[in-house]
């Protein structure tokens, strides 16, 4: 996985050919889909982030979010605005041979397709991926999704060179507006997973696990049916400190994730940043600049012993 090249000509042309037919970006739900596309099951599945000739300094990006209630129209915003997250990550430089991957969030104790997880991809496919996800639209009703069963996921399931061979964490952007359960389920990590827990992981084990890895972000955007709500945010801050993002607009999602990785990589500082979407017609600005305020601009630090390479891009890559 991650080979290939993004397109913004090859998107235009498959929008234009959805748009002819009648059809949307996301098929499969809506063709009535129930259960998890093949592409997308996560039972005995590992995602690998993988350098090669092509992407020789692959950065795995994970964006994971909840499809369930209120927060069914996120993949569709994600969808619209793939050419500006990729059009930012590789135009504009902030990271070196940037490999995304998507997937979706329920509730395992009650939805049919609690956790959906594609691959990581460096070009056109990841548009594909997501229009695979099914749009849950249930969730159990008592602020509470199965965020830790995603968490234990790309805690245990994931390998990328960028951590094996040069001690970089990726980055895993979190998209939701509840809380997680206080455990990962060790019958629901066996029904869909494929693992067999001996016991229950507690929520704080898991967290310490996934950030070890991956530098973990949780975005909660306006809109969603528990915005604003300080339960919601309080708990996702005590797990992450300012990493729990509060978005005004839930239209910012895809220029938040870039200027994010912009930001992490040190190709850019937040000026810098909010001056490329300016010059790039976006309206986000003022969201981005509120939301990232509090990370600063520093790069994040690495934990593990292996030598890390700079975090520059050394340069634009252009479409």
């Amino acid at each position: 996985m991650g080979s290939g090249i993004w397109s913004t000509d090859v998107y235009d042309a498959a929008d234009r050919y959805r748009k002819k037919k009648g059809k949307s970006a996301f098929s499969y739900s809506d063709s009535g889909a129930r259960t998890v596309h093949p592409a997308l099951d996560p039972r005995g599945a590992v995602r690998e982030s993988r350098d090669s000739a092509e992407h020789p300094q692959s950065t795995p990006i994970a964006v994971l979010f909840d499809v369930t209630g209120s927060m069914g129209h996120v993949p569709r915003t994600l969808q619209a605005k793939l050419p500006q997250l990729l059009g930012l990550l590789l135009r504009q430089g902030y990271a070196r041979d940037p490999q995304v991957l998507f997937g979706a969030i329920g509730d395992a104790t009650c939805d049919r397709v609690p956790l959906q997880v594609g691959q990581f991809e460096s070009d056109n496919r990841m548009d594909d991926d997501l229009g695979r996800i099914v749009l849950e639209g249930g969730g159990g009703g008592q602020m509470t999704e199965s965020y830790e069963l995603a968490m234990y996921f790309m805690a245990r399931h994931t390998v990328t060179d960028s951590w094996e061979k040069r001690g970089r964490r990726g980055y895993l952007f979190i998209i939701g507006d509840e809380l997680a359960y206080p455990r990962v389920n060790r019958r629901e990590v066996s029904r869909l997973i494929g693992d067999d827990l001996g016991e229950d992981v507690p929520l704080r084990q898991i967290v310490d696990e996934v950030t070890r890895r991956w530098d973990t972000y949780y975005l909660l955007p306006a809109g969603s049916h528990y915005a604003g709500n300080a339960t919601v945010l309080d708990f996702w801050r005590d797990l992450l400190g300012q990493r729990a993002v509060v978005l005004d607009d839930l239209d910012a999602v895809c220029e938040t994730i870039a200027l994010t990785v912009g930001l992490g990589e040190q190709a850019i500082d937040l000026d810098e940043g909010l001056r490329d979407l300016d010059r790039a017609g976006s309206t986000a600005g003022r969201t981005v600049s509120k939301a990232l305020a509090p990370l600063g601009g520093g790069r994040r630090a690495e934990v593990s012993t292996l030598p890390a390479t700079s975090g520059r891009t050394g340069g634009v890559t252009r479409l």
